[in-house]
């Protein structure tokens, strides 16, 4: 069976249950999106959260992805940076535990990345993004060699701040063969680095992920038109369309799922992270789009019934 190794944030994603949206207000963070913040805007949210109960679970968007295929059986290895400090422990290990083959840098100077997750009442997540050490991985810590052995590259989007680092990991997997595979950010991140992500897209990615949101903010289309659109850069596309559910393109085949029941929206927090993995353990097992589909629908439907991304 195939191999894929994802790059990515390394992330401690420390999660607070909101009773309403007036904290995130006060913040300046729109509901849904992800900011990414500054050290004295941390400590400014460390501050407001003091008093609260904060979860703990590792996070970033590609290691939550491979953490899931790992979990399923799949092998996986993952590239990052962390810190030498008591989350970068935390992260290392529960990678290492889910058996993913970690091939993470430790540096100085700065701590390792945490994403604070905002969960509203209603399920959807906001996230205040301190990359720290994370952003600072480097063409020069990231050996070519990493990628030997394995059949797909999975990246997520929000590494857009590092794309000499981006280009890299991608130009090195199209030499040996690999598949590329991107998964994009959020949709003021695709707005904010539009035609970097256009010419990801065009030169680079075989199989992209995107929402509504990330799809319109990349074509200005609506998801159907989107869907067609980004079939025509990639060998393979996938639309999620949230409660509605999703639908992928490869060549002139196009493909709708329905989303799976859920009763209770408790945490969308890795939603579209589980959805990946699971669209791609079909992928390498060589199942049809629509059982690709199917399978992202069920580990989505399965994370967002709890708090956090399980291990």
């Amino acid at each position: 069976m195939k191999k894929i190794i994802g790059l990515g944030n390394c992330l401690v994603d420390s999660l607070v249950k909101l009773a309403d949206n007036s904290m995130l207000l006060q913040l300046g963070l729109p509901v849904g999106s992800m900011q990414l913040i500054d050290k004295r805007e941390k400590e400014k949210i460390d501050d407001c959260v003091a008093r609260m109960d904060v979860g703990r679970v590792p996070g970033g968007s590609a290691a939550n992805t491979i953490k899931a295929l790992a979990r399923n059986g799949v092998e996986v290895g993952f590239i990052g940076k962390i810190a030498a400090d008591a989350n970068g422990d935390f992260f290392a290990s529960t990678l290492e535990k889910v058996g993913v083959k970690t091939f993470l840098t430790r540096g100085e100077g700065e701590a390792t990345g945490v994403a604070n997750t905002f969960i509203s009442p209603d399920g959807q997540r906001t996230f205040a993004t301190y990359l720290g050490i994370s952003g600072s991985l480097g063409v020069s810590e990231v050996k070519a060699e990493m990628l030997d052995g394995y059949d797909i590259v999975y990246v997520e989007g929000y590494l857009v701040q590092n794309r000499e680092l981006v280009e890299f990991v991608m130009s090195e997997a199209k030499k040996r063969g690999m598949e590329v595979c991107l998964d994009l950010a959020s949709y003021n991140i695709v707005e904010e680095n539009l035609d970097f992500f256009n010419h990801l897209l065009k030169d680079y990615v075989d199989i992209v992920f995107a929402n509504e949101e990330e799809s319109h903010a990349l074509t200005s289309a609506l998801p159907e038109e989107a869907l067609a659109v980004l079939g025509g850069m990639c060998a393979t596309a996938v639309v999620k369309l949230g409660a509605r559910g999703s639908s992928a393109r490869r060549g002139a085949e196009t493909v709708v799922v329905s989303a799976q029941k859920v009763e209770r929206v408790v945490d969308t927090t890795g939603a579209g992270d589980y959805f990946a993995a699971g669209f791609l353990e079909g992928y390498i097992k060589g199942e049809s789009l629509a059982e690709c589909l199917e399978r992202g629908g069920s580990l989505s439907a399965e994370v967002i019934q709890v708090i956090g991304c399980p291990i």
